[in-house]
């Protein structure tokens, strides 16, 4: 084969394919500039023309806040897909909802990522948020690269955030930018690894992209002042150059740290640029038995996410894959491992928030949306008919901990109330729990926070037509039993409920920590 047919065919594999993507959530406190990061970055991708109308090819609106609900309350709900392309980089950002009450639906999303970026709040700094999001990047030793945002109000100190950085998560900030002035004050940036001040001009709003004015640090006015701020990050070890070990970064032990503002587009660009430099392409995956699974390999992927009624003209239900090896092929015919069953890809997708389109072929990193594919559930692996392999590690559910008492607020909708949901179930919207006692008259509804029951009641009524009534329930706490022995030793024993979720597991609900003490106790175990 000639070099050019070499070429050719390593372009063409899985493998050829990987290092231009980047696949990614943005993580943050709520309120961090998440959402408004997320908007920058589809503004300067030009996948939008203006931000705050951020519009699609058709002229519909769209944003990746997408479902109702959230855009009433202006917080994220559920994890949105974005898929953008930046000087030459295909982009599949994760949007995941920021409020601790929707963690689950973050945490799935975490899992089907190769790096996040982590927005903090320059006058806040590490939030308790911020704080259990970064501990599910630990755990799954996703790298993280930050931006401190909104240093055009006032804010910590940046050395003070540094510090924060350090002392909270335990990584080592690099700085890669520094901010110059403060509050309304702020004129821009240094690059610290060419010794430039980036300056920026206002644009109404932040609405589009503005001149930005790149100058050498010797012709700057304040140069002696900001000389004597970088020389101090030398002091105490903060370089940008030399301290930077990709290695501890891509081991999740080391951070680069950017400065800006979302909203006026300050420090937003030098972002991106860095971020498709610095963030990994995707890498071969681990299997349940430990084993590699190289990118060229047959088509192999995961369910990350499951999700209902994103098109309410069609009542769609999309089960959102992450491509972890292979080639994938619109019409490819696909096994579910699970349960052996063939699973069509006819009306395969890619997303933008609300908007989609026909997808006719993805990589490893990329994420496809397979429309009406019933039977699939988060954690799924699918693997290209004929090839044979282990699944991918199962991603975890939360045990619930808050339980609501749920009853059809309309008895001639009792096709629809179960229907709607067993589906919110799959979604992971809420847990719906039944009592082999009662026949499911009356089932209950766990949630890790209680905003998921106002979600589940939105979307009964609005999606579904069936109005959910819920009262409240007596329990506080849960154990997820591991054996049908377990459910059977606990049955009997005062203060405890033993139920079953959508899939048959047990689970026992106690009305407070004391009874779950006693079960534990009574099972041998040590709890908290």
């Amino acid at each position: 084969m000639s070099n050019n047919g070499q070429r050719a065919a390593v372009a063409g594999s899985a493998a050829g394919r990987v290092p231009g993507r980047r696949t990614f959530a943005i993580i943050s406190h709520p309120d961090a500039g998440k959402t408004t990061l997320t908007e920058k970055f589809l503004l300067y991708s030009g996948a939008i023309k203006t931000a705050g109308a951020v519009k699609s090819r058709k002229q519909e609106r769209v944003r990746s806040d997408w479902m109702e609900l959230e855009r009433q309350r202006g917080i994220s709900i559920t994890s949105a897909v974005l898929g953008l392309d930046y000087r030459g980089r295909r982009l599949n950002l994760l949007d995941t909802p920021g409020h601790a009450d929707f963690s689950e639906d973050t945490y799935r999303t975490l899992y089907a990522v190769d790096s996040a970026l982590m927005v903090l709040d320059a006058a806040r700094g590490i939030e308790s948020r911020t704080l259990k999001l970064f501990e599910v990047c630990r755990e799954q030793s996703i790298p993280i690269i930050t931006f401190v945002n909104k240093l055009d109000r006032p804010a910590l100190e940046p050395l003070e955030l540094l510090d924060q950085i350090e002392s909270s998560l335990g990584l080592k900030p690099v700085p890669v930018t520094w901010p110059v002035g403060d509050a309304g004050d702020f004129r821009g940036v240094v690059d610290r690894r060419d010794g430039t001040l980036v300056r920026y001009n206002r644009t109404a709003h932040g609405a589009a992209v503005g001149s930005e004015e790149t100058v050498p640090l010797s012709e700057v006015g304040e140069a002696e002042e900001l000389l004597e701020e970088l020389a101090l990050l030398e002091a105490v070890g903060s370089g940008a150059g030399e301290d930077f070990d990709r290695e501890s970064f891509l081991a999740g032990d080391l951070t680069p740290v950017f400065f800006g503002s979302a909203l006026a587009n300050f420090g937003v660009r030098l972002l991106l640029d860095s971020f498709v430099e610095l963030a990994p392409a995707p890498v071969p995956r681990r299997d349940a038995a430990g084993r590699i699974r190289d990118l060229d390999e047959p088509f192999s992927g995961f369910v990350f996410k499951v999700q209902a009624n994103m098109d309410p003209k069609h009542r769609d239900r999309i089960a959102f894959v992450r491509v972890c090896s292979g080639r994938f092929e619109r019409g490819m015919r696909l096994v579910c491992e699970r349960t052996g069953r063939v699973v069509a890809t006819r009306h395969a997708q890619q997303l933008f928030a609300d908007d989609r389109e026909t997808v006719e072929e993805a990589y490893p990193g990329d994420v496809v949306g397979l429309v009406n594919t019933q039977g699939l559930n988060v954690g799924d692996t699918l693997f290209a008919e004929g090839a044979t392999a282990s699944p991918f590690p199962r991603i975890p559910d939360f045990v619930p901990e808050h339980f609501a008492l749920a009853r059809n607020g309309d008895s001639g909708k009792h096709k629809q109330f179960w229907k709607g949901l067993g589906q919110l179930s799959e979604e992971g919207v809420v847990t719906v729990l039944r009592r082999p006692e009662d026949g499911g008259q009356e089932p209950i509804l766990g949630a890790v926070g209680p905003l998921q029951f106002q979600v589940a009641e939105h979307r009964m009524e609005h999606e579904f037509g069936a109005p959910l009534r819920l009262r409240s329930a007596p329990w506080t706490e849960a154990l997820r039993l591991t054996s049908e022995k377990e459910a059977l030793r606990l049955s009997e024993v005062r203060g405890t409920r033993i139920v079953r979720d959508g899939r048959g597991r047990p689970l026992a609900l106690f009305e407070d920590r004391y009874w779950l003490r006693q079960a534990l106790e009574k099972l041998g175990k040590e709890g908290g």
